[in-house]
Formats: C-alpha cells, structure tokens, sequence
C-alpha cells in the first residue's frame, strides 16, 4: 500500500520516521521545506499536495489547528481533491469532535473515508512507536489503516463512530493539563510552608494522588528544563477546543475553563514554544 504522511512537528516527523523504519512505500509533504535526508533514501519528499496523495491509499495528517487542517485539506485545491476514491483519510491532530465530523463530511464529497484519529502520547513515546491512537470511525476503514498505526504506536483503541476518538483526547488532554497545574500549585506551597522544593518533587509524584506523568516533569522541573515535549501552546489551544466543545454540549466546565485562562497567560508571557509543564515556572515567578 502506498501511505502518505502530511505534518512534520514535533509529533509528525517522529510518526513518519517509525513508518520508513518499518519499510513502508512512504511519502511526506510539508507546508514548510524538508530535506530528502531527513527520512531516508526510502521516502519520498513531495514538493506539493497533489504529488504527496494521488497515489495514497492512506493519508495520515498531524497537522496543529483545525484551521491549520481545513487549509491543507478542504476544498477545491484541498488534499481531499488530489485523492484516488475511497482511499482513507486518517487525521491524527488534536481537534474537537464537531470539527472531526465536518472533516467527515468533506471527505465524503470526494469519496475519501474518514477516520479521526488523534494520539495520546508526546516526543518521546512517538519517538519510541509507543503512542496510544484514539480511533472514531468505521471498524473496516480501520482495519485497513491499524497495521501502520501499529508501526507508529503500541495500542489502537476504536472508541466509537466518527468524532469519538477526539471526544476521548480532548478529556485525556482535559486532565493532563489540570494534573500538572495542581501538581505546580501543590509544590508552590509546599514552598511556602517551609519545605524543600527538592524534596517537595522528589516526593510527591509518588504519591498514589498523584498523576504518573508528573514524575518525568518533576525530574525536569529539578533541573529548570523545559525543552518541549508537549508545548504549552497547544495545551492552551486544546484547552480552548476542550471548553468550545462544553460550550456546544451545554456542559459547564468550571476548573477546565479556569485551567485555559490560567495557560492563556503563560501563553501570553512568550512561555509558548516550552513545555506544557512550564506552567510551574510561570506560575514560580508570581508566588
């Protein structure tokens, strides 16, 4: 089978590398230039949409915004127009369910099937193939996409029909970005009642209270390093999409929405392009 690959951030590039590691007849496109070297000799680097997905049985995108996917997707200059018929559209970005069912929709006009298939997981597991994919969509169209989301990933979970797979990563990403501003408020003051910083992160991410993740942020935090694995920017547009999707469903969302305004500000601070668990220092230089 012929797979395209559309997105290389932070995300993307490692996803695609698994893929050409596994031998697969892989193409890559990119909004902004990559070099051939990249990938390998193996993998070919299309200079435009049309020659990256004419031949795709399966298009994989992870792309950073549903603008940012509608650009490169909708319409009569769109990936969906330079697609064969039925060939399957697998869109891994994190955007909020109502939006996967109108990516639906588009490609039903070309005859493309549709899976949203966001992933859990950052840098590192994407690096290592051990990303857990969030499937909405058709149980067939999945079979044939499962065996290359096996090659990026070590679990595929088929959630439900279309939208199902965003609804399960907006809750996921819900809970990562409250986890890690209650871990950052817990330490804070700790701090303030007179207890070492050190021992604070040394603690309590052991604590069955605690998230797992926090103990790799906590060793990071150690050390003032925030190189980014998941960047802060996109937990505050998820966040954003996390309380739209509330907005539409009628459902309050008290401490999600109080989390995005808090993320907002360190967003606003030029804390962006760090890890989302920089929310420790941006919050760190206001207690």
């Amino acid at each position: 089978m012929n797979i395209t690959f559309i997105g290389l951030g932070i995300m993307g590039t490692e996803m695609a590398s698994n893929l050409a590691k596994n031998n697969v007849q892989l193409t890559v496109y990119n909004r902004s230039k990559i070099e051939n070297s990249s990938f390998g000799k193996n993998v070919m680097v299309a200079d435009s949409l049309e020659d990256a997905v004419k031949d795709a049985d399966i298009v994989f995108s992870m792309l950073s915004t549903p603008k940012a996917v509608t650009e490169v997707f909708f319409g009569e200059n769109g990936t969906l127009s330079f697609m064969k018929k039925n060939a399957i559209w697998a869109d891994c970005s994190t955007v909020n369910p109502s939006f996967s069912l109108e990516a639906s929709a588009e490609a039903k006009l070309y005859n493309i099937r549709f899976l949203d298939a966001p992933v859990s997981g950052s840098k590192i597991p994407a690096q290592n193939a051990e990303l857990l994919f969030l499937v909405g969509g058709d149980k067939e169209t999945l079979k044939e996409a499962e065996p290359f989301m096996n090659m990026m990933g070590k679990k595929v979970t088929h959630v439900g029909d279309t939208g199902k797979g965003a609804s399960l990563k907006m809750l996921i990403n819900m809970m990562l970005a409250q986890s890690m501003l209650i871990f950052a408020e817990a330490v804070l003051l700790g701090e303030k009642m007179g207890i070492d910083k050190d021992f604070l992160l040394d603690f309590l991410p052991n604590l069955p209270v605690s998230a797992p993740f926090t103990k790799a942020k906590a060793a990071a935090i150690k050390n003032d390093n925030y190189d980014v694995q998941f960047p802060l920017e996109w937990m505050h547009k998820d966040l954003h999409l996390v309380t739209l999707t509330a907005y539409e469903l009628n459902q309050p969302l008290y401490i999600a929405n109080l989390t995005k305004e808090i993320f907002a500000a360190a967003n606003k601070d030029r804390m962006g392009r760090m890890d989302f668990s920089a929310i420790f220092k941006y919050l760190e230089r206001r207690k």
